[in-house]
């Protein structure tokens, strides 16, 4: 492969990269606003966080943005200090999210609170695991042909909003078909399991980042 050739697989991968950012961006404000508006009419705890989670998941998606718009319009340059902010930001989102998961699951227990339906849930997050089963395909392809860490790690950030799916789906299928009020705070404990992984992992990656930027100034 010449020079040439090399160069425009690479420009035409960078240009995949930016279109699966953008997808993930939006797909999950969609998400997140069904999830969201049925997880209130239905006051279904569990599918509430999910939606939540789909708005957390937009803000880490806007850090991917600006880091692959970055190094398609300069490869050598320096990491930007809006991308740490980003995962500080969606990290300290992430724990909210689990300590108000956790108040409303420990309530709901105690006033033995049971959904109208779980139906939407369902529905929602089989659609979801099916399009994020698909995005991590994309970014784990564009990754590897780009020898990209980040682009990687946001693979394995869509792969465990694919397990929250799951939780979703399996304590939303749970109730809607054996009626057992408990469920639905349970499943919203698995969700603040994950919460808590990722707001971990994206302190973790902001640190990284941080300590790159220590050998050379970042951009504002």
């Amino acid at each position: 492969m010449t020079i040439s050739t090399q160069k425009t697989s690479q420009s035409s991968y960078w240009q995949y990269a930016l279109w699966l950012a953008f997808f993930t961006i939006f797909y999950n404000i969609a998400e997140g606003v069904i999830s969201i508006f049925f997880g209130i009419n239905d006051e279904a705890l569990t599918l509430f966080g999910f939606g939540v989670d789909s708005f957390i998941e937009v803000m880490s998606g806007i850090g991917i943005l600006a880091m692959v718009i970055r190094i398609r319009q300069n490869p050598e340059a320096p990491r930007s200090r809006f991308e740490i902010s980003a995962l500080r930001v969606t990290g300290t989102a992430f724990y909210l999210l689990a300590v108000g998961l956790g108040a409303n699951a420990i309530y709901n227990l105690f006033t033995a609170h049971k959904p109208e339906t779980t139906l939407p849930g369902v529905i929602i997050s089989v659609i979801s695991i099916a399009v994020m089963w698909l995005l991590v395909a994309g970014k784990r392809k564009v990754g590897r042909a780009l020898n990209s860490i980040p682009i990687l790690e946001d693979a394995n950030c869509t792969l465990v909003c694919i397990y929250m799916s799951v939780v979703l789906l399996i304590s939303s299928f749970i109730y809607e078909f054996t009626g057992f009020g408990f469920v639905d705070s349970i499943g919203a404990l698995g969700l603040i399991y994950f919460s808590v992984k990722e707001g971990r992992e994206s302190f973790d990656k902001a640190n990284g980042i941080e300590c790159d930027c220590e050998d050379g100034d970042c951009k504002d």
